[in-house]
């Protein structure tokens, strides 16, 4: 019974890693069940100029988690003791994990570029962690963005050549799952910080 009372919500986050940046992308439809409860939230947030993280799930859960663990960056940051995106994905991976009987409610593209380059990271609310090569999609559009991506994907692909395919791996969710839609932010990341772009479908109703 509680089971079936439980609400869905459903999203679709992207993440590609290239040698020189990595990308990150997703979509801005809020869903709770079948109902659209908002139209433009933002599933990309950052912890600072050269790292990010989608957030797909609980949104309760992701705020408290995104603002926890900028804080912590920033103020490593503020006492010279910088951590790497390495760093933050294991400790989010454990935080996740001594909470598991418990769980927050979430999927969790972790990335950006520091010292040692390009790194993409996958967290779930057990605090699994996986290191992503070259590319990963999450949430409930997931299998209809995977296939764009193993599709279109080149180690050799330039970092625009990046963007263009996650927003079309986006732009395929959003044709096939209901509970992804509106339109499709983007970021770019490389060392010298980001870029972020929005894409709407050309199509209305979405």
């Amino acid at each position: 019974m509680a089971e079936s009372l439980k609400l869905k919500t459903g999203t679709t986050t992207v993440g590609i890693r290239t040698k020189d940046a990595v990308i990150l992308a997703a979509d801005r439809r809020a869903s709770a069940g079948y109902y659209v409860a908002h139209k433009y939230v933002r599933k990309v947030v950052y912890i600072d100029d050269r790292i990010a993280m989608t957030t797909a799930g609980s949104v309760a859960d992701l705020q408290f988690l995104y603002n926890y663990l900028k804080e912590i960056y920033h103020y490593n940051k503020l006492t010279n003791r910088p951590y790497s995106i390495r760093a933050l994905a294991s400790y989010l991976g454990l935080l996740l994990s001594v909470n598991k009987y418990f769980p927050y409610e979430v999927q969790i593209l972790l990335g950006g570029v520091d010292d040692n380059g390009p790194s993409l990271y996958y967290l779930d609310l057990m605090g699994s962690m996986t290191e992503e090569k070259m590319y990963i999609a999450t949430g409930s559009g997931s299998p209809e963005a995977i296939g764009v991506l193993a599709d279109g994907y080149r180690e050799d692909m330039s970092p625009d050549e990046a963007v263009d395919l996650a927003k079309r791996a986006i732009f395929s969710s959003i044709k096939w799952d209901s509970f992804t839609g509106t339109s499709v932010i983007v970021t770019k990341i490389t060392a010298k910080g980001h870029e972020e772009y929005e894409f709407k479908p050309q199509r209305k109703g979405y």
